[in-house]
C-alpha cells in the first residue's frame, strides 16, 4: 500500500472534527511560529506526500497528541540500553533515568527494556573512531589484544594515565584504529569520559592518527559530558572548517537534547539549517525525543518537516511515537500507528513489539498482550534467543508464573548473564524470592563476569518487595564480594529504605551519595524520597529534595514539579506563586498537572475567603 492509500485508510478510520480538520489544514501548510526550529524549514509542497503523511495526520487525528507532557532522561548518544542502566526503579513513577538509554522510558510495569542498541543507524559512520566493532573473529582477537591497555587506562590514576599510552608504544604495541576504537567504545559503556577525554588529547597531540569528523565529534561529545556545552561549543570552533560538518553538529544536538535544553537545542539546529547541512533521520530522531520529553505539541512540527524533506521514518521514529500514545493511553493512537507501519510493509521489531506489549498491560488489556507476546515468541523460543529475557518479565507483568517457568527452564541451559537477570527481575515481579535468590546463586556459580549491576538486580527484588532484612544483609554481602557501590547501586539502597518506611536513613544514603564527587546519585534516587515526602504532606523535605534534585543537574523536567504541588494539596497548604516558579522555568502543565494546580488554586481562594469569616 502507497503512502497516499495509507493515510486514506487513515482518513477513514478515524472520524475528524472540524477542529480536527483545521489542525490537519495547519500541518499541510507547515505554519508553525511557535519556536525558531520551525523558521523557514517547515514550508509543504503542495501534493507531495511521504510515508510521514500517514504518520502525520494519524498523530494528529488520534486523541489527545498534546494532551501530556511526559519526560524522559535518556540520551541514545554513544550508549547502550542495557537493563542494569534502565531497570525497573520502583519509586520512579515517570521513570525518568539520565545515564545513557535509554530506553526510550520504563513502562508503568515495570518491566525492563531488551538489552539492545537504540541509536540510530547514522551516528557510526566508517572510518571514524565511533565505530561500532562487530563480534566477528577479527575483532574478537583485536579484543583480546588491546585488552591489557584497556584495563591499565582503567586502573590507572587520572594523572597518570597518559604514562599509560607512552608505555604501550614503547613497548612495541600496536595503536592503530582499531585498538583505537575499542578502547573508545569500552570507556565510553564504563562511562569513564574523563580518561577517553585525555585519550583523545594525547592522540590528537601526539598525531597518533589522523583525525576525521568522527573523531572530532567523538571528543565533543567528551566535552560535553564533562564541561557542558558552552565549553564543547568553543572546541567546534577550533576544528577545521572541513571536519566541522553535519556528525559534529548532531553530536552537540543530541547533547543538547541529553539535557533536555531546548533552546540549546533548537538553536543548534537552526545552525544546521544556516550551515546548509543535510538534515538527517538522527538528527530528526533527536527533536521529537526532546519534544516528546519538554514539549510534546512540538512533535507535529518535526514530523511535518520530515514529510517536507522526504525523510521516511525510522523503526525509532515509529517507536517514539507509539511510547508518546502508550503513556498518554491512547491505544487506539498507538495501534493506528501499527497500521501506518503494516501499510507501508515495515515490520515491527522486537523494540516496538516490547514497547506496545508494556502499553497493552499498563492497560489492562491483557487478552491483546498474551497474544502479542506468543507472537514474538516465535515458532521455536528455544531458538529465539533475543526474545526471551524480553518475554520473561513481561509473562511476569501479567501474572503468568507458568509461562516465565517455562521459559527460564529453556534459558537455563545457555547460562546467558542476560537471562539470569531477566529470570531473577521476573521472580521478584511475582513475589517469588526464593526462586529469584535460586536464579542469582546458579548466576554467581556459572558465569565469570558477574559484577555490581548483577547484584543489584536482586537487591532491587528485595526492594520491590519490602524485604528490608534480606536487603541489608545482601548489602553487605556486595562489599564483602568487592562490588563497587555507584549509582546504582545507591538507587536500589535508597529505593528499599524508602519503600520500607525508614526515609531518614533513605535520605541520609542520598545526602552521603550525592557528596561524592566521582558520579552523582540517578534522577530516580531523588524522585523515589520526592515521591514519599510527597504523599505524607512533608512539605518542607520535599521542597529540600527538589532543590537537591535541581543542584544535581536534573532539571527541565515536569515530574518534580508535580510532585512537590502535591505535596502541598496533600498537606492542606496553599502553594502561593507555584505556576510562576514553573513559568519561570519554562515548564508547561500536562492534563494531570492542570488538575492539581486547580486543587490547588482552590485551596488558596478557601484560605482566603476564611480570612474574612
Amino acid at each position: 500500500m502507497g503512502s497516499g492509500m495509507a493515510m486514506s485508510a487513515l482518513r477513514r478510520a478515524t472520524a475528524l472534527s472540524a477542529r480536527d480538520h483545521s489542525i490537519s489544514n495547519m500541518m499541510a501548510r507547515g505554519s508553525f511560529n511557535g519556536s525558531e526550529l520551525s523558521r523557514n524549514s517547515l514550508v509543504h509542497e503542495k501534493g507531495k506526500f511521504c510515508l510521514c503523511s500517514g504518520i502525520l495526520e494519524n498523530y494528529l487525528l488520534s486523541k489527545s497528541y498534546s494532551s501530556r507532557c511526559y519526560n524522559f532522561e535518556r540520551s541514545f548518544l554513544w550508549s547502550r540500553n542495557i537493563s542494569s542502566n534502565v531497570g525497573a526503579r520502583s519509586g520512579e513513577k515517570d521513570n525518568d533515568s539520565e545515564d545513557g538509554f535509554p530506553d526510550i522510558d520504563e513502562p508503568a510495569d515495570g518491566t525492563v527494556e531488551p538489552d539492545e542498541e537504540v541509536e540510530n543507524e547514522e551516528l557510526y559512520t566508517e572510518g571514524g573512531i565511533l565505530d561500532i566493532e562487530s563480534d566477528s573473529v577479527g575483532n574478537r582477537s583485536l579484543k583480546n589484544t588491546v585488552e591489557p591497555l584497556l584495563e591499565a587506562i582503567i586502573r590507572a590514576p587520572r594523572h597518570s594515565v597518559n604514562d599509560v599510552f607512552i608505555k604501550w608504544v614503547e613497548e612495541g604495541n600496536s595503536l592503530g584504529r582499531g585498538e583505537i576504537s575499542h578502547v573508545m567504545l569500552n570507556l565510553r559503556k564504563r562511562r569513564l569520559y574523563t580518561k577517553a577525554l585525555q585519550f583523545l588529547d594525547w592522540l590528537e597531540a601526539n598525531k597518533r592518527i589522523e583525525f576525521m569528523e568522527h573523531d572530532y565529534a567523538s571528543r565533543v561529545n567528551m566535552i560535553c559530558k564533562l564541561d557542558g556545552l558552552q565549553k564543547a561549543e568553543h572546541y567546534i570552533q577550533k576544528i577545521p572548517v572541513s571536519h566541522r560538518g553535519e556528525v559534529v553538529y548532531r553530536t552537540l544536538l543530541a547533547n543538547c537534547v541529553t539535557t533536555n535544553n531546548l533552546r540549546k537545542a533548537e538553536e543548534v539546529f537552526n545552525r544546521i539549517k544556516d550551515l546548509g547541512l543535510p538534515i538527517t533521520k538522527f538528527i530528526c530522531n533527536q527533536l521529537l525525543m526532546l519534544y516528546k520529553r519538554v514539549d510534546q505539541k512540538k512533535m507535529p512540527e518535526v514530523l511535518a518537516m520530515m514529510e517536507k524533506e522526504n525523510i521516511k521514518p525510522t523503526l525509532l521514529t515509529y517507536r517514539l511515537l507509539i511510547d508518546t500514545k502508550g503513556r498518554a493511553n491512547d491505544i487506539s493512537g498507538m495501534e493506528q500507528i501499527i497500521d501506518t507501519m503494516k501499510a507501508e510493509e515495515v515490520k515491527p521489531d522486537l523494540m516496538i513489539q516490547w514497547t506496545v506489549a508494556k502499553y497493552y498491560i499498563s492497560a489492562g488489556l491483557n487478552q491483546k498482550a498474551e497474544t502479542l507476546l506468543k507472537e514474538m515468541e516465535g515458532d521455536d523460543i528455544q531458538k529465539n534467543y533475543v526474545a526471551r529475557k524480553v518475554l520473561l518479565p513481561l509473562y511476569a507483568a501479567l501474572g503468568k508464573a507458568d509461562d516465565v517457568g517455562r521459559i527460564w527452564e529453556i534459558c537455563k541451559s545457555s547460562q546467558r548473564l542476560d537471562e539470569y537477570l531477566a529470570a531473577i527481575e521476573a521472580w521478584g515481579k511475582l513475589g517469588n524470592i526464593e526462586e529469584a535468590e535460586e536464579v542469582f546463586e546458579d548466576m554467581i556459580k556459572v558465569c565469570t563476569k558477574v559484577s555490581a549491576r548483577h547484584y543489584i538486580t536482586l537487591l532491587k527484588v528485595y526492594a520491590n518487595n519490602k524485604c528490608l532484612s534480606k536487603g541489608k544483609d545482601f548489602a553487605k554481602r556486595m562489599m564483602d564480594d568487592g562490588c563497587h557501590i555507584g549509582p546504582a547501586a545507591w538507587d536500589a539502597l535508597i529505593n528499599l529504605y524508602a519503600e520500607t518506611g525508614e526515609l531518614e536513613k533513605a535520605d541520609s544514603l542520598l545526602r552521603q551519595a550525592s557528596q561524592r564527587t566521582e558520579n552523582k546519585p540517578h534522577y530516580s534516587s531523588y524522585m523515589t524520597l520526592l515521591d514519599k515526602y510527597s504523599e505524607k504532606g512533608d512539605i518542607q523535605n520535599a521542597e529540600k529534595i527538589f532543590q537537591r534534585l535541581r543542584q544535581a543537574g536534573y532539571v527541565g523536567r515536569l515530574k518534580p514539579y508535580q510532585y512537590l504541588l502535591q505535596a502541598y494539596n496533600n498537606a492542606k497548604a496553599p502553594a502561593y506563586g507555584f505556576r510562576d516558579r514553573m513559568k519561570a522555568e519554562n515548564m508547561r502543565p500536562n492534563r494531570a498537572m492542570t488538575a492539581q494546580l486547580v486543587a490547588a488554586d482552590a485551596l488558596i481562594r478557601s484560605q482566603t475567603l476564611d480570612l474574612f469569616d
